[in-house]
């Protein structure tokens, strides 16, 4: 998220500001956004904060800086790290394993065998390709703490913490003592370059007891993305180019990046061990400042950087974002769960703003940690993504959705090599597109007709032939698979999806199910806005799409209800089948339902609401299952989804969804899913009630004040 996106959302920002009652007074945004101001007060290892711009993101203890790692690593805590959308590492490949010599396994699709990267467990290829390339940790940056008699502080030596996030001018605040004395410190991110900022004010800078350290480590496929234990696998050089600044190129095996340190004047750097490097400030001074920028390449940012300059830059940053886009205010409800909810909602617009919003489509964890090796999955991609376009935010949106055409050769050639038209799109993947080996993420489908509404979701925020012309390409390449996978059921004289396939909700059998009620409904409502894209370009329907929607089979009813599957008649009979996400409410909630009956969706939504194993869930099912409730009208539903009493949706100090422990603490397509559904609570969707904020009880306990945001479809 780049300066000249915010300034360009600043000058669209209040041509598309609209109140949802015209005699409201305009939000104040600045009382909104800082009365969540996240406060530390202890070292909680599943609460640091993090600064970032989107592309670059640095996550600090309570120092303001990475001085204690190893408070918050291990399965209790979120460790501490320093990445980059850019930052990607492979192991050395010897072997020259890759997906088009990859042993495919075939698997029956009505008598045709097709073949499918299912996960190999424990084979050396099988391996690779998945944790190949994955995100890395690119250099801890951290405090030098000496006592008075000369040994190393510990986090039990920091008193009298006070760390606060602000967030309307994106700057870390940190206060604490050591021995006694105080030190106060700033952390900022630059809104331009992947470069931080820290400002330091303490007596222990005069006396020598403070300096600073840079240590980088090799990389790691695991959820610290760093390896700290092989020193000879990565090469470290230091080139001092003036008294106040120097230079890093690093290497780790093919990957090459830099950084630009600099330091005020007086301050000397030495290498203290292989790949560490300390920080002295001048004695004489009470105030450090400190600047480390980071390149994916061997190009090296200028040292001209002060933090006073990267300060600045900031604030307007921030302050540009907080006063443009969308805004919602809940501080006149009654009802007393109004103040969780709003602090969910503006530190989520936080962390998808400097986590999600890169040239690629977010990692489950963004930029904090490695979760999935740090690729990303496309199933969730809108469910990370899909908000912005609803927030007047669509250019941050549209940064990663450009991942499609960067990535069509690949979906091309993976549904060429499965006998399909058009473009399959992989399900876990990196910046190349290639797919991943899985026993799960190479049978799902219904990542398919993502590009397919998150460009819809661009087009209503730009309805202009442009915005038609660069996606068009994607979405017909899109739906002609989508076409392809249905397969004629000559018996029946209707279209089947699967099998195999893999449903959103991942607890059947993928050899044979078919008919998940969800992917029907999906692959419906795709195939028909693609031919609406169609129309809009002056272009004539597809005759094989419309074949498809015609005869497109119709979800299973049961006892008055959807059934999960048509593969599961007993979906509501046999308890092992109420588990994981419940996938069926999302047709009626993600999208608006074409082909269902609404007392149908009513009766099934009750079933799940009542019946549901909610610790089996994810954090993107709630706001799921609002938006369905919504649909339905059931807005007292709806805000009860919302804030399910359930372990996977508790937000965390920082704002973050809390996933599970060890290997997912947090979990952004929960952050992402609920700004879409209360998006869609505020403002509607296509068809929705006309009074404000449908999706909230009228009640008179919840005042809905919204503004700059958009309707789902």
């Amino acid at each position: 998220m780049k300066k000249f996106l915010c300034l360009f959302l600043f000058a669209i920002g209040y041509s598309t500001f609209a109140t949802a009652n015209a005699a409201d007074a305009p939000i104040d945004r600045h009382a909104l956004v800082t009365r969540h101001n996240p406060v530390v007060t202890k070292l909680d290892p599943l609460s640091p904060l993090s600064v970032g711009n989107g592309e670059f993101c640095f996550t600090a203890d309570v120092t303001g800086l990475q001085t204690f790692p190893e408070a918050y690593a291990g399965n209790s805590g979120i460790p501490l790290c320093t990445m980059a959308d850019w930052g990607w590492h492979s192991f050395p490949n010897p072997q020259g394993f890759s997906m088009e010599n990859f042993a495919f396994k075939n698997y029956d699709s009505h008598g045709r065998q097709v073949g499918y990267a299912d996960q190999l467990r424990n084979n050396p290829s099988s391996d690779y390709l998945r944790e190949n390339p994955h995100k890395f940790n690119l250099g801890q940056i951290g405090f030098v703490l000496t006592k008075v008699d000369g040994t190393a502080a510990t986090s039990d030596d920091i008193t009298d913490i006070k760390q606060t996030l602000d967030l309307w001018n994106g700057v870390l605040i940190s206060h604490f003592k050591f021995d006694g004395q105080p030190v106060d410190v700033q952390t900022v991110c630059d809104s331009d370059h992947d470069l931080l900022a820290v400002h330091v004010m303490s007596s222990l800078l005069s006396s020598g007891r403070l300096g600073l350290q840079l240590h980088f480590p090799y990389a790691s496929p695991g959820k610290s993305a760093s390896d700290w234990t092989k020193p000879g696998a990565h090469s470290t050089t230091m080139t001092q180019s003036s008294p106040t600044s120097a230079s890093f190129g690093r290497k780790l095996d093919e990957t090459y990046y830099s950084i630009t340190a600099s330091w005020s004047i007086g301050g000397t750097i030495k290498e203290t061990a292989p790949h560490q490097f300390l920080v002295v400030p001048a004695k004489d001074k009470s105030e450090f400042d400190f600047t480390c920028g980071f390149t994916g390449d061997q190009a090296l940012l200028p040292d001209f950087f002060t933090s006073s300059k990267v300060l600045a830059a900031a604030q307007a940053h921030w302050n540009t974002f907080w006063s443009t886009g969308g805004a919602i205010d809940l501080s006149q409800s009654k009802d007393p769960r109004w103040m969780e909810l709003e602090r969910r909602i503006v530190l989520s617009e936080y962390l998808t703003a400097i986590q999600s919003a890169g040239k690629n489509p977010p990692a489950e964890t963004g930029l904090t940690m490695n979760s999935w090796y740090g690729r990303f999955h496309m199933e969730m991609y809108w469910w990370h993504d899909a908000h912005f376009a609803l927030w007047g935010r669509a250019p941050l949106l549209e940064n990663s959705l450009g991942f499609y055409q960067r990535a069509m050769p690949q979906a091309v050639a993976n549904a060429k090599r499965q006998g399909y038209d058009g473009a399959r799109w992989p399900k876990m993947s990196e910046p190349s597109g290639a797919d991943s080996p899985s026993g799960v993420g190479a049978f799902l489908i219904w990542q398919q007709p993502h590009p397919i509404y998150l460009a819809e979701l661009d087009y209503r925020a730009h309805p202009d032939k442009a915005t038609l012309d660069k996606y068009k390409d994607v979405i017909f390449a899109t739906a002609d698979f989508m076409a392809s996978f249905a397969w004629w059921d000559e018996a029946g004289q209707r279209y089947v999806l699967g099998p195999p396939l893999q449903a959103a909700q991942e607890r059947f059998d993928k050899a044979t199910m078919i008919n998940p009620t969800y992917e029907l409904t999906y692959w419906r409502w795709g195939l028909e806005t693609a031919q609406q894209w169609r129309v809009r370009l002056g272009l004539a329907r597809d005759e094989k799409w419309d074949k498809v929607l015609q005869k497109l089979s119709q979800p299973l009813v049961v006892d008055g209800k959807y059934a999960f599957t048509e593969s599961t008649p007993d979906s509501y009979t046999d308890p092992k089948w109420n588990d994981d996400h419940p996938a069926v409410i999302d047709s009626f909630g993600v999208l608006p339902g074409p082909g269902l009956d609404k007392t149908i969706m009513k009766n099934t939504f009750d079933w799940v609401f009542a019946n549901w194993k909610w610790s089996s869930t994810w954090g993107w099912d709630y706001p799921a299952l609002a938006m369905c409730a919504a649909r339905l009208g059931e807005p007292d539903k709806a805000v009860d989804s919302l804030l399910i009493d359930t372990p996977k949706n508790h937000y965390l100090v920082n704002g973050h969804n809390y996933g599970r422990a060890p290997d997912l603490p947090l979990y952004l397509p929960g952050n992402g899913g609920l700004l879409t559904a209360v998006a869609m609570m505020a403002a509607g969707w296509d068809g929705a009630p006309k009074r404000n904020a449908p999706g909230f009880p009228d009640n008179g306990q919840w005042v809905v004040r919204w503004e700059g945001l958009s309707p789902l479809p």
